[in-house]
């Protein structure tokens, strides 16, 4: 595997670790919040049995000392946060506290309360030691209530900084690789601009030579295809000028030119309509998609096997799948290897099916990708386009 490749790994698994780390402070969060919720609600529970104690022994109070009266009073006034129903064993209140009666049907309202706090938190009993019990139903507080929700909340905003940081990143780097892409295709061009004009001077004087001229023949082809690739890296960044074009036509030109090109051990097939398929596409940004599929087919069946190209059509879309009987592609991978420096082989850029999908998705406005693939047996993949209507 190339050292791009291991960047792309290492990176990869940097993102990896990064979602597992802040899943581990998520619930590292959540675990002390619930841990201090706990520990509110049992003391709030202690408070509420001493509002009650209180409150039942200022009930039965007759003496007349101030002082006492007041530190019953000011237990009493000091819940000012917990909802508390005390009751006798018929359920009928005895004392209230941080509730909120409506004037209209309150009888109603204060037994649907009891109902719902005794559903919502155990009831407190107290003795009453001459054989009677009273029954003491309450509420979490709004603090509480409000904690409870907060490690929630607290996960939502972090979750929402992590996406956010994700997409901005994503972002940032995808814009970054569009200047990368299109600067470094704009300087290939550039550069092999004055090469090729001197190429094609040379053959034009050596043709006033007596030499072999199917020599000079294969030579201007040799230029001309420099030519096409110059073409190609000036295409990239620029706005696209795609034209109807018969894909059955296209294929043709492109497989005809890669046939004597790979392995005389690698078999294409095409299946293709009978009848004209006319697409919009830029034929020689095209052409290249079609070239970089069946080299990555050649080097993943290692120079030895059989391609198939089969075109599909619907009312409105063209399918176009290239299969291979190569070693396959796991399937974690199906959407890595369109990823610019993905490569598994030990030499390489890891460039190629990532030009293919820009291509395919930016200059077309189709879609590519993994239809199937199983290990030893080979892989498809798909190109979608749009039928051209005239």
């Amino acid at each position: 595997m190339s050292i791009i490749s291991g960047i792309y790994d290492s990176r990869q698994q940097l993102k990896y670790a990064f979602i597992v780390v802040a899943i581990m402070i998520a619930i590292a969060s959540l675990l002390a919040s619930n841990a201090l919720i706990r520990k509110l609600e049992s003391e709030e529970r202690e408070r509420v049995k001493i509002w009650a104690e209180a409150t039942q022994a200022f009930l039965k109070y007759e003496g007349d000392d101030p002082e006492l009266n007041k530190f019953f009073l000011n237990i009493q006034e000091s819940n000012t946060t917990i909802p508390v129903l005390l009751c006798d064993e018929d359920d009928r209140i005895i004392a209230k506290k941080n509730i909120d009666v409506p004037e209209k049907n309150a009888d109603i309202f204060l037994a649907k309360k009891i109902v719902e706090l005794r559903k919502k938190n155990k009831t407190i009993l107290i003795d009453l030691l001459d054989g009677t019990f009273q029954h003491l139903y309450y509420d979490d507080s709004i603090i509480l209530k409000r904690l409870i929700v907060f490690p929630y909340i607290q996960l939502s905003v972090l979750f929402i900084f992590i996406l956010t940081a994700f997409l901005a990143l994503s972002s940032t780097k995808k814009a970054e690789q569009n200047k990368v892409w299109v600067g470094l295709s704009k300087e290939t061009a550039h550069q092999l601009g004055t090469p090729i004009s001197s190429l094609v001077a040379w053959v034009e004087y050596l043709q006033s030579k007596e030499l072999d001229m199917n020599l000079l023949e294969e030579m201007k082809k040799d230029v001309k295809r420099l030519e096409i690739i110059a073409e190609r890296f000036s295409k990239i960044g620029a706005k696209p000028d795609p034209v109807p074009i018969d894909i059955s036509e296209s294929l043709h030109t492109a497989v005809g030119y890669m046939q004597n090109r790979i392995s005389p051990k690698v078999k294409i097939q095409m299946l293709l309509p009978d009848e004209p398929v006319p697409v919009m596409i830029n034929d020689s940004l095209f052409a290249w998609v079609v070239e970089n599929l069946i080299k990555n087919a050649v080097d993943a069946m290692e120079g030895q096997g059989c391609i198939s190209i089969k075109v599909e059509t619907t009312r409105k879309e063209v399918f176009i799948d290239v299969s291979d009987t190569g070693k396959g592609i796991h399937k974690s991978k199906f959407h890595a290897i369109f990823t610019p420096g993905y490569t598994t082989k030990a030499r390489g850029w890891g460039l190629g099916l990532s030009l293919v999908k820009r291509i395919v998705e930016s200059y077309h406005g189709g879609n590519i990708f993994v239809k199937s693939s199983e290990i030893g047996k080979g892989t498809t993949l798909r190109i979608e386009l749009r039928k051209w209507k005239q």
